[in-house]
């Protein structure tokens, strides 16, 4: 009964066009008042207890300031460059140099959405006056795009973890390979569409040209290793090293790139000045800048923004977390769990279920509120079965890639849309060919296990475990 209540009343309102969190925190509290025996005051401990509790999740606001920084600090358009200046003259190119920009930025940021505006807003047009179809170039950015969830660092991945209570570093090695495979097979793909219907190549700009767009691309290239390093190499957790970004882009995009902030407009040197004296001058101008840089109307409106997109995340994740409390104590995952045992379904008939009901998920609701709601119920299936808790994390998320390019929640097909200033039906038809190599890639990460966990199990082997 108390099942029954409790899904029932969350479809309800969800029907009723109720925001999704609220829906999942009314239904919950509905369902405790009515059908459960357990105190109301377990409803204000369970929604403080859901974000105060989870270290992990405190990485979540940490990354998404550093993406801010990084998408308005210009490190997005550097990364094209690079891109491009490497891959360009290939035929194709300016397509695949825009994958690879997503595949780079996607190791930065964490996010999807924030991987198709700061590329896409950038590449498509480019890729429209360079001769590409309108279509092909939203089609291929919109996919490109879904990768900010897939390749660490990755916010999603932040959420399985604080959900199931698994690593968060082992997610983000898990996420690597996949996320590389992923990436190549849509350049392949591109390169092939690209033979086919003649697209244009770039010409070569020249080793010279190559190594100044990748001297000009380190900052942003360089929070890759700190994250990734740190988190690999043992040093850092992921909330520690999500810290240490947003630091880090702050000071690349403000006093670095100076795309933003007060040293904006200010040039790096006089064409008649000595090296050494712009080096001096320019760190002076630093150091006059800092007390600037924290109240600069840019700065303020990046950190605002932040602070939005991290309250509404939390927000979420607290009202799922409390849902996910009620399956708990009336111990709906376990029931399930028994069921599905005592059916006889193997593990690969059950992973089709997962990947049926996520599919069918991603249609109507957030990644993030997906995992938090679908998580506790799979989990404990999955163990019951022998199926790997980082393999099915990662199966969830590129499940969630998926998601977002299906109506009508698809968030990247949103930002392609307004982006390119096109209708939704027209964003879909030209996401749709590419989608289905994401589905295949789906199927290659469903039974081929070996893909997600060969990363962290070699790492452990290193690190004697």
């Amino acid at each position: 009964m108390t099942t029954v209540a409790l899904f029932t009343l969350l479809f309800l309102f969800m029907l009723l066009g109720m925001p999704v969190a609220v829906a999942l925190g009314l239904s919950s509290v509905l369902t405790i008042l009515f059908f459960s025996d357990v105190s109301l005051a377990t409803i204000a401990l369970k929604l403080f207890e859901s974000t105060s509790h989870h270290y992990t999740l405190l990485a979540i606001p940490f990354f998404i300031l550093s993406s801010g920084f990084l998408s308005t600090g210009g490190v997005a358009r550097r990364l094209i460059d690079f891109a491009l200046a490497g891959i360009g003259h290939i035929r194709g190119g300016l397509a695949m140099a825009s994958v690879l920009a997503c595949m780079l930025f996607a190791a930065v940021s964490g996010s999807s959405p924030a991987t198709v505006a700061a590329i896409g807003s950038i590449v498509i047009a480019g890729m429209v006056r360079a001769g590409y179809p309108e279509k092909f170039a939203a089609g291929v950015i919109a996919n490109a795009g879904t990768l900010g969830i897939l390749i660490p660092p990755s916010i999603v991945m932040l959420v399985y973890a604080a959900a199931t209570e698994v690593s968060a570093a082992k997610m983000f090695m898990a996420g690597l390979i996949p996320g590389l495979l992923m990436g190549g097979i849509l350049l392949v793909a591109i390169y092939i569409v690209a033979r086919i219907k003649k697209l244009p190549a770039q010409t070569f700009p020249g080793f010279k040209q190559l190594t100044i767009s990748a001297i000009k691309a380190t900052g942003g290239l360089f929070l890759i290793v700190i994250v990734l390093g740190a988190i690999y190499g043992g040093i850092a957790s992921p909330t520690e090293a999500a810290a240490v970004a947003a630091i880090y882009a702050f000071l690349i995009a403000v006093f670095g790139y100076r795309d933003i902030g007060p040293l904006k407009n200010c040039p790096w040197r006089n064409p008649d000045e000595s090296i050494i004296k712009a080096i001096a001058r320019n760190c002076w101008q630093m150091a006059l800048a800092l007390p600037k840089s924290v109240v600069d109307v840019e700065v303020k409106k990046v950190v605002l923004e932040a602070a939005k997109v991290s309250v509404m995340l939390l927000f979420i994740i607290a009202n799922a977390m409390l849902f996910a409390y009620v399956l708990t104590n009336e111990q709906i995952p376990h029931a399930i769990a028994q069921t599905i045992v005592e059916w006889g379904l193997p593990a690969w008939g059950f992973l089709i279920v997962v990947n049926i009901l996520l599919l069918i998920a991603g249609n109507f609701m957030e990644p993030s509120a997906i995992l938090l709601i679908m998580a506790p119920i799979l989990f404990p299936i999955a163990i019951q079965l022998g199926i790997d808790p980082i393999h099915l994390g990662i199966i969830m998320v590129v499940n969630m890639e998926i998601g977002m390019l299906t109506p009508p929640v698809g968030l990247n097909l949103f930002v392609t849309a307004g982006i390119t200033k096109q209708s939704m039906g027209w964003v879909i038809k030209a996401a749709l060919p590419w989608l289905m190599l994401l589905l295949g890639f789906l199927i290659l990460i469903t039974y081929i296990p070996s893909i997600s966990l060969f990363l962290p199990e070699y790492i452990d082997k290193l690190q004697g475990y």
